[in-house]
């Protein structure tokens, strides 16, 4: 027995080193968009800790506002109880959110991570409606607790928890590189809506009323795939047509990300629910979803989650989502991304491989693709997992840090931080253009 707890720990401590050696860098101190590294050389991340560094490393409003509370002598952690802090971040949140959902919302703080938002705004639903049932997309990623990993996309991160989905209707996302109809632009879009209308609606289709549909209106962890605007207005007629609740998953689009505060306000729909987290917390943990009155149900305790009082976070976010909207930098998002996007297109006519450049705002996604490889009907090339990966890489030693996703890890993601500079964007897509080269190469070049 002794000899077998020694073995088991053994690997566990092997896959703990594993996993080190697999980190690219090991930050000492970080600034704005900079980050030094143990190695003393500085690197340009563009990945904002996936998304929830709205305003880069340590800004000095995120700061002032933690230094505040320290000060202050006010309580931590408060799980329910109501303070000064907690009020003013329920007042700038709801300040952004879409009129309609701000006057009539009520508000859940959740455990700290997106993926209990995830996990709230579905036991909602199905509290509200008496359902069961769930609709999610393919290519979604929702979190890795079990109702959030079971309306996840990804089959092989679902396959570890060896046993049976929770009850979840699995519809097509439109996807225009790789549409699943074939046909791509809105036509593919309108025919994903049909297929969702008539699956509903078909007596012999085998979906019973669902307790909630959950989608992102910009899929991040799936590849930056941005909903276009109709076919998100088609699923809000869809649902409300058929009484079905419209939670929408903001998580990593929120806060100004894509060019508009909220995700949704591009396409003008208004959810039944939005589950939030990441940049809301200004860099510390933080969670709540926000919904329409006519769904609050809840029994006293129905969802908790000890660390749901956390001041300094609510502290952070009030003073980010304050900034972000004070300097309109999700309009700055929105141009400075489409900026970087067309740079990359340009990038993309020189690089065959760069086989689509897509996103909103900086939320930016470069899907790698096998040029030796035959293309689909519409010339889509397949997906280069190995040849993306070495384009990390190449990026990683010219100080800059993106992350992969998509499908079989093969698009790189870009998430910048809104304060991103002009000079900044710039040293981005030059060390972006050198490490496309030397991954195409496919000999290294040394270091910048």
């Amino acid at each position: 027995m002794a000899e077998g707890i020694l073995r088991r720990q053994a690997q566990r401590e092997s896959a703990a080193r594993t996993y080190a050696r697999s980190l690219p860098v090991v930050p000492v101190r970080a600034r704005g968009m900079t980050i030094e590294g143990a190695d003393g050389r500085r690197y340009l991340d563009c990945l904002s800790g996936a998304g929830t560094l709205a305003l880069g490393h340590n800004h000095p409003v995120v700061l002032e506002a933690i230094r505040g509370v320290l000060d202050s002598g006010a309580p931590l952690h408060v799980l329910d109880l109501a303070t000064p802090v907690k009020d003013a971040f329920t007042t700038a949140l709801f300040e952004t959110l879409p009129p309609a959902l701000a006057e009539r919302g009520r508000i859940q703080f959740c455990g700290p991570a997106g993926t209990d938002a995830v996990e709230a705004a579905i036991k909602l639903a199905r509290t509200a409606t008496g359902r069961d049932g769930l609709l999610a997309f393919s290519g979604a990623y929702h979190g890795m607790t079990a109702a959030a990993l079971a309306a996840t996309g990804d089959t092989a991160v679902r396959a570890a928890l060896h046993g049976p989905d929770t009850q979840v209707t699995r519809l097509p996302y439109p996807y225009d590189y790789r549409c699943p109809f074939g046909i791509g632009g809105e036509r593919g879009a309108e025919l994903a809506a049909r297929w969702t209308a008539h699956l509903l609606d078909d007596p012999k289709g085998g979906v019973q009323p669902p307790a909630g549909m959950l989608l992102e209106a910009v899929q991040g962890e799936g590849g930056v795939i941005p909903a276009p605007d109709t076919w998100l207005r088609r699923m809000r007629t869809i649902t409300a047509d058929r009484g079905i609740p419209l939670i929408v998953d903001e998580v990593q689009t929120g806060v100004g990300r894509t060019g508009t505060f909220w995700a949704v306000e591009r396409s003008g729909i208004l959810p039944d629910v939005m589950v939030l987290s990441k940049a809301i917390g200004g860099s510390l943990p933080l969670a709540v979803i926000v919904y329409r009155e006519e769904l609050d149900g809840w029994l006293p305790g129905a969802h908790a989650g000890t660390f749901r009082g956390n001041q300094l976070a609510m502290a952070a976010g009030t003073a980010t989502l304050r900034f972000v909207r004070r300097h309109a930098l999700h309009e700055r998002a929105g141009t400075m991304g489409a900026h970087m996007a067309g740079r990359l297109r340009e990038l993309a006519a020189r690089h065959a491989c760069m086989g689509d450049v897509r996103g909103r705002g900086l939320m930016i996604g470069v899907e790698i693709v096998d040029t030796d490889a035959e293309g689909d009907d519409r010339g889509a090339l397949p997906a280069a997992p190995h040849l993306a990966e070495r384009v990390r890489r190449e990026a990683l030693r010219r100080g800059l840090i993106v992350e992969l996703g998509g499908r079989h890890g093969s698009v790189v993601r870009l998430l910048p931080p809104l304060t991103i500079t002009d000079e900044q964007a710039e040293t981005v897509l030059e060390r972006f253009a050198g490490a496309m080269e030397a991954a195409c190469a496919g000999v290294p070049e040394a270091a910048a």
